[in-house]
């Protein structure tokens, strides 16, 4: 079978597919990526083959782009209401659209069984309908956008729909769900369960975390992870925030934060350590509790380690993240920026963090919940029936190489 992925250009979006796209690729199907630049380093860091189309698309230049005077986005644009968070696709089908076409022919030209899309990618759901081919898309984590989202488009998304084949804007097939179920919103759209097993790049394990005895060894680690926070939100609120955790002096805080952000920041207090960026998945083994900005991968990684989370949301669904951990007393959070920027607010939600035995306790209930998940092995069998596919292996006739 022929699996064609298409991907938002957002690197963050991909990357929780990739752990399906193994088990896929393992069982002998050939998958393609099809997507801008700015996710063919993740493509080819995964082992997967990929075709760009088009110019990068830099999600961070548009997250910056006209924000007044020395503010960060979450000062300018604070958390939306409920009832715009479909708005959010507005974004998204402008993107689509300006690549529809070639997407289109390069489909067609591929001849998939299968087409796997993250749930905001647009040109997936046309082009499968116009293929006649099954059409998955796999959630990040909480979703409270990609339904609202869909809904909002459809009239948009009419006339490109209606002259490539469908009557305007399908949803998917299947809408796979990675959250564990105490986790999902409780009237939100359903999806097709999918263990999440965390992903976020290759490294080389360090010397330090091979030779750590784990929590329980006479100190309590607190991992700082924010993502792209550093070059979206500014050196100082990076200063902040590490201050204000560093009042728990009995907790070893250790960040993971590259140059040049780490010299900007200044000197650290003597209880905070800055690493390179590392994936979660080989240290978070050795934490007690993590503190981060609400990004899904790093709040999926964590809920698969049962580590209680200080939520500090910047984002779209960061804030309904940040309020499923919350509900389910394996986090807290904190969703304003002068919250965010209290170092007294962050001191106090870390102690509870690590004295309230509750959230660890509920933190350990979602780990367990995520565990007997249906691993992505198994889910790719089931898509593979779905696709009622030929696996018999045939030679790609997609080229592998970038093309506008």
């Amino acid at each position: 079978m022929r699996v064609l992925v298409i991907a938002t250009p957002v690197p963050s979006h991909f990357l929780p597919l990739v752990p399906l796209l193994w088990a896929l690729r393992s069982a002998g199907h050939e998958v393609t990526v099809l997507g801008q630049p700015d996710v063919l380093g993740a493509v080819r860091a995964c082992g997967l083959t990929g075709v760009g189309v088009g110019e990068p698309f830099d999600v961070d230049a548009m997250l910056l782009r006209n924000l007044p005077g020395e503010q960060r986005p979450l000062q300018a644009r604070p958390r939306p209401a409920p009832e715009l968070l479909g708005g959010y696709g507005r974004l998204w089908w402008a993107h689509a659209a300006a690549l529809l076409d070639r997407y289109t022919a390069l489909a067609e030209e591929y001849g998939p069984g299968l087409i796997l899309a993250d749930p905001l990618e647009y040109c997936s759901l046309i082009i499968g309908a116009r293929l006649g081919v099954p059409v998955v898309h796999h959630r990040w984590t909480v979703d409270a956008i990609s339904g609202p989202a869909r809904r909002f488009v459809r009239a948009d998304a009419r006339e490109p729909a209606d002259r490539l084949g469908p009557a305007g804007l399908p949803d998917p097939t299947v809408l796979l769900d990675p959250c564990p179920p105490s986790l999902r919103l409780p009237d939100g759209e359903a999806g097709v369960p999918i263990r999440y097993v965390p992903y976020s790049g290759g490294a080389v394990t360090p010397a330090w975390v091979r030779a750590d005895p784990g929590p329980g060894a006479g100190r309590r680690r607190v991992a700082v992870s924010l993502g792209n926070t550093p070059a979206l939100h500014g050196e100082g609120f990076v200063r902040g925030l590490l201050h204000g955790l560093a009042a728990r002096s009995d907790a070893e805080i250790l960040i993971t934060l590259p140059e040049p952000y780490r010299s900007a920041v200044g000197p650290l207090p003597g209880n905070v350590t800055a690493i390179d960026p590392l994936p979660l998945h080989l240290f978070l083994g050795t934490c007690d509790a993590i503190v981060h900005h609400g990004g899904a991968g790093t709040a999926m990684t964590a809920t698969a380690f049962g580590l209680p989370q200080l939520v500090l949301p910047q984002l779209a669904d960061h804030f309904p993240l940040a309020d499923r951990l919350a509900a389910t007393g394996a986090g807290l959070s904190f969703d304003t920026a002068a919250q965010q920027d209290d170092p007294r607010t962050i001191g106090r939600a870390l102690d509870e963090l690590l004295s309230d035995p509750h959230h660890a306790r509920s933190a350990r209930r979602l780990a367990a919940e995520m565990a007997a998940m249906p691993s992505p092995g198994a889910v790719a069998t089931d898509l593979e029936r779905l696709a009622g596919a030929n696996t018999e292996p045939r030679e790609a006739s997609l080229p592998c190489t970038s093309r506008n």
